[in-house]
């Protein structure tokens, strides 16, 4: 039997092989991120001018050699520069504003926590991928939880209350006067003080399944000062207690959910009247062909990693994943019952959309 081989084209086989050169050079980095993060390197590196490794090791009590090794390997990704002539390593601008300021909208870090504490779940996912089980959000290292709010909280903070409550029809004014309102998977609280921030006189209230969140959640609460203006219950997205409800928040959760139409016809039961549903989804377009893109690629592997076994391991596991576009969001609504459906705002990284009965 005679076995066809393709001709191989040397020029694109070459270029693959350079982009997995860059694909094994920045999946090791990340883990260099995240001790770059948790030591402090960047912050000392950023607005300090150029610095030699002991400098920087000694301003952060760290051993000359290893810090040595690790900006060199910053250097050679571009994420400090390096003068050869004076030996001395310097952090931009740009790349502090992304690496050493956790306030930045342009903050990464939390990205690179996420990404690294996912990847300590890879033999539950590769089993699971012959079981067809799932795997749930609860199960995974807590890193997962914290990087989760770290790399989704610069968004809220850009966009939160200066643009995506305000593009909602009427709530924010409801909002201002007093409105309740209920977070549903909140996790650790970051978009539920900073709507409680904005808007003291309204009742907040943050809901998520996961306990060891809803406890975070509550130190973090208390440690700013907001205990008074926002409350936090262990409770999962399809029975949430209360009623009547002005506004009802889901932030990049939806998706994850097991049963996200049972969720949604609890949100729809419990607003009020003239209440509304706002959902923030990860951005995506509806078909595949549409997130071949650096963004849905990243998209892809955390649903592959975290979104689609979160689902399968709740009861019905639709497995939305994080790129279900909006095509699909609107059809969970419209399932549950509600009538009005419209995308009142987009981000790089989210689509928000306006839900109401």
């Amino acid at each position: 039997m005679t076995v066809e081989v393709p001709a191989i084209n040397e020029d694109k086989l070459n270029a693959f092989m350079g982009q997995v050169v860059g694909e094994l050079g920045a999946t090791v980095n990340a883990a260099l991120i995240v001790i770059g993060d948790r030591l402090g390197l960047y912050k000392a590196l950023a607005g300090a001018g150029p610095v030699r490794p002991a400098e920087l090791a000694e301003r952060t009590g760290t051993t000359e050699r290893y810090v040595r090794e690790w900006l060199n390997a910053q250097a050679a990704g571009g994420y400090v520069e390096y003068d050869a002539g004076s030996g001395e390593y310097l952090l931009p601008p740009e790349q502090a504003l992304a690496l050493a300021n956790e306030d930045s909208p342009a903050f990464v870090c939390g990205a690179f926590e996420l990404a690294t504490a996912t990847l300590r779940s890879e033999p539950s996912i590769e089993a699971a991928f012959k079981s067809g089980a799932g795997f749930g959000w609860h199960e995974h290292d807590s890193g997962v939880h914290t990087g989760c709010e770290r790399f989704f909280r610069p968004g809220y903070n850009a966009n939160l209350v200066t643009s995506w409550l305000p593009a909602l029809d009427g709530v924010e004014e409801k909002l201002r006067v007093g409105a309740t309102v209920a977070d549903v998977g909140c996790g650790l609280g970051s978009s539920t003080r900073l709507m409680a921030e904005a808007y003291p006189a309204s009742s907040i209230t943050g809901f998520d399944y996961h306990r060891e969140s809803i406890e975070g959640a509550r130190e973090e609460t208390r440690a700013a000062g907001l205990a008074d203006r926002v409350a936090y219950e262990v409770a999962p997205a399809a029975a949430f207690p209360g009623a009547n409800y002005d506004l009802v928040t889901m932030f990049d959760c939806l998706h994850d959910m097991g049963d996200p139409v049972g969720a949604a016809g609890h949100v729809r039961q419990a607003l009020a009247p003239d209440g509304t549903w706002m959902v923030v989804e990860p951005i995506a377009g509806d078909r595949v062909e549409q997130n071949l893109n650096p963004v849905g690629r990243a998209y892809y592997a955390f649903s592959t990693m975290l979104c689609t076994p979160s689902s399968l391991a709740q009861e019905v596991g639709l497995a939305l994943g994080a790129q279900a576009g909006e095509a699909r969001i609107r059809d969970v609504a419209t399932a549950a019952g509600f009538t009005r459906f419209r995308r009142v705002a987009e981000t790089p990284f989210n689509a928000i959309y306006e839900i109401r009965p």
